[in-house]
């Protein structure tokens, strides 16, 4: 049998009501998410990632290797040279309702640049967004917050360190800067099937541009069952934490995990779709939390769900991953770190998935299948309507 003839899945007809769940539909060369090994990019665990600068893992994504000293060197100057936005688009931005979410402003955002600064080249577009996209949450984190006048960009401090200065979050501190680098590298990228990543590289199968590919991939990351489960994890523990007498008494904790999964109640924070163990992701923050976060309660009332979260997950024994995911964590991190207000933390896990979308768009336009890009993106519905009439 051929490579071209090899059975990969078999669909049957409850495979239909799974959201196609685990269905291979395409090649991804830039990451993997492996059910025991967890997230990689290009070949390399995410821990091993973690804690270097996101503009070598951002060079990662884009070339498939890491950089040396003077291909980074070169990679940051030409990000700094594509940073800045239009002054209109930003006139623009500051016109929108205050009332509407994060998310819309993001996506909004990210149609306006590719209107003020989209070239139609999707390799010259990708770097291009992704060099102004801090600029763009820093300022729809500034507008819609009233934190005052926006603050002037200086791309030559980092990728990262630049986004912390022109954010100018009100009481933060140095522990903010060190949060960000290591959040935007674990978000960036997550395989090739993941809700937004997906659907982002289904509407440039139709040849639509990077800026509107991206726009409407993050409408799928908006939704609660995708990139606001960050969010729903920190409410978690807010809830958690009013309703024990002793959120630090280890003993008190289980027995609210038991009550609640008797009670049909969900252990936000757990679970992965593809993963069988805890999530490498989950680990790295955990272990950052300990450095940056260490006394804060609601990071220590994460600190004992790991373990007591996994224990009553486990006893059930129908539950596939059992594990602290990488939202189980991340929210509780932000808001100790001096940003509170969590409706924008699926913009933060925006801005940092927008590399790996962007960077996949970008290889099935101009290299998939030989430079030809993958063809558009044509499913069929079975049809179960009435019969059709004669």
């Amino acid at each position: 049998m051929s490579g071209g003839e090899e059975v990969l899945f078999s669909i049957t007809r409850a495979h239909l009501d799974t959201g196609m769940r685990g269905f291979p539909v395409g090649t991804c060369p830039l990451s993997d998410v492996d059910p025991v090994k967890g997230l990689s990019y290009g070949g390399y665990p995410i821990a091993q990632l973690a804690e270097r600068q996101p503009e070598e893992v951002i060079y990662l994504l884009l070339n498939k290797q890491l950089p040396d000293a003077a291909q980074l060197a070169a990679f940051r100057q030409e990000l700094i040279k594509n940073s800045r936005l239009h002054p209109e688009m930003l006139e623009k931005l500051s016109a929108l309702p205050r009332h509407g979410h994060p998310m819309k402003w993001l996506m909004s955002a990210i149609v306006l640049m590719g209107m003020y600064s989209g070239t139609g080249d999707y390799r010259k577009d990708c770097l291009q967004v992704i060099a102004q996209l801090p600029e763009a949450v820093a300022a729809i984190f500034r507008i819609r917050s009233g934190w005052g006048e926006l603050i002037p960009s200086k791309p030559e401090l980092g990728y990262m360190e630049n986004f912390a200065h022109m954010l100018g979050a009100p009481g933060a501190g140095p522990e903010l800067i060190h949060l960000l680098r290591v959040f935007n590298i674990l978000h960036m990228d997550h395989g090739g099937g993941n809700l937004s990543t997906f659907v982002g590289k289904a509407i440039a199968s139709g040849h639509e541009d990077m800026y509107g590919s991206l726009a409407g991939a993050m409408a799928g990351l908006a939704g609660p069952l995708h990139g606001m489960a960050n969010q729903e994890c920190l409410r978690f523990l807010k809830t958690v934490a009013k309703d024990i007498k002793d959120p630090s008494n280890e003993t008190q904790v289980a027995e609210y995990v038991e009550n609640l999964l008797n009670s049909g109640g969900v252990l936000y924070g757990f679970g992965h779709a593809v993963l069988r163990v805890e999530d490498p992701r989950a680990t790295v923050q955990y272990a950052l939390g300990e450095k940056i976060a260490a006394k804060d309660p609601l990071f220590r009332l994460a600190v004992t769900l790991r373990k007591v979260g996994s224990e009553a997950l486990k006893k059930r024994g129908k539950v596939s991953d059992p594990y602290p995911n990488v939202d189980a964590v991340s929210g509780c991190l932000l808001s100790a770190c001096g940003l509170a207000d969590e409706s924008y933390y699926t913009v933060l896990f925006g801005l940092a998935r927008c590399v790996g979308i962007a960077a996949q768009i970008a290889w099935e336009r101009t290299e998939a299948r030989g430079g030809k890009g993958t063809p558009i993106v044509r499913p069929s519905y079975l049809y179960t309507g009435p019969e059709i009439k004669a």
